[in-house]
C-alpha cells in the first residue's frame, strides 16, 4: 500500500471538509449518539429497544432504501425469536472471537431466523433479511463500539485499494483485511491535527456522537473513491 498517494488522498480529503457538502454525510454521526444513548441488550422488550435504537429524524436510509429494508425485516425476526435474537447480538458484540467469525455467524443466525419466519408465515413474500452485503452488520459494530469500527462500502474499499497500489485486491468480501486496513486509515487520519479539527468543527452543532468514532474512515472512504478529484 503506498503511503504517499492515501496521504495525498488526505490532504484532498482536508480540503473537502473545509467545503458545505462536508456536512452532508453527519447523520451518520448522529444516528450512532442515538445508538449509544438507547442501545441495551437487557431491555425486556428487544424489538422496541432495537426500533428505538435504529432511528433518525432527518432519513431512514441507513437502513431503508429502495429494495433493501433491513431494519423492517429484523424487526420482525426479533419479534419472532425475541431470545434467539438477543444471543445473536450479544455474540456479535463479543470481542472474544474475530471480526470475521461474528459476523458470518451473525449472518447464518439471520439466515435460520428468516427460515423460521417464512415457517411460521408461509404465505409472506418476505425472502432477504438484507444483512449478507454486512452493511448492517458493521453498522451495528459501529454503533455498539465507535472507537473499533467504520461503516462497510466494499466497492469503496476496494476502489482506494486499487489507488493506493495494494497487491492481491479483493474479488469478494475480506473482512479481517478491511478491518486491518481500517485501522491504518484511522491512525493517519487523527495524527493530522488540522484535518481532526475541520473535522471537529462540523460536528460541533449536529447533536453527534465526537467521541473517537471510527465514522471518519467510511466518511474518507466514499470521499477518496467518488470525489477525490478535489
Amino acid at each position: 500500500m503506498q503511503l504517499k498517494t492515501l496521504k495525498q488522498l488526505l490532504q484532498k480529503y482536508k480540503r473537502y471538509l473545509a467545503r458545505p457538502e462536508a456536512e452532508d454525510n453527519l447523520h451518520i454521526w448522529v444516528a450512532q449518539r442515538h445508538f449509544q444513548d438507547h442501545w441495551d441488550l437487557d431491555a425486556p422488550d428487544l424489538a422496541a429497544m432495537y426500533d428505538e435504537s435504529l432511528y433518525n429524524r432527518h432519513t431512514k436510509r441507513l437502513w431503508k432504501r429502495e429494495n433493501y429494508e433491513p431494519k423492517r425485516v429484523m424487526l420482525e425476526l426479533i419479534r419472532l425469536e425475541p431470545d434467539f435474537a438477543r444471543q445473536m447480538f450479544a455474540d456479535l458484540f463479543n470481542e472474544e472471537y474475530s471480526v470475521e467469525n461474528r459476523v458470518g455467524r451473525f449472518v447464518f443466525y439471520s439466515d435460520e431466523l428468516l427460515r423460521g419466519y417464512k415457517e411460521a408465515n408461509p404465505r409472506s413474500i418476505e425472502n432477504n433479511h438484507y444483512h449478507d452485503d454486512y452493511w448492517m452488520v458493521f453498522l451495528y459494530l459501529a454503533f455498539r463500539y465507535p472507537d473499533r469500527y467504520t461503516l462497510y462500502d466494499f466497492d469503496a474499499f476496494r476502489n482506494v485499494l486499487e489507488q493506493l497500489k495494494a497487491p492481491n485486491l479483493p474479488r469478494t468480501h475480506d473482512l479481517e483485511r478491511f478491518w486491518k486496513v481500517s485501522r491504518v486509515i484511522h491512525q493517519f487520519i487523527v495524527k493530522d491535527a488540522e484535518l481532526m479539527a475541520l473535522h471537529e468543527k462540523r460536528l460541533q452543532f449536529a447533536k453527534a456522537y465526537v467521541e473517537g468514532s471510527w465514522l471518519i474512515v467510511y466518511d474518507f472512504l466514499r470521499f477518496a473513491a467518488r470525489r477525490s478529484d478535489l
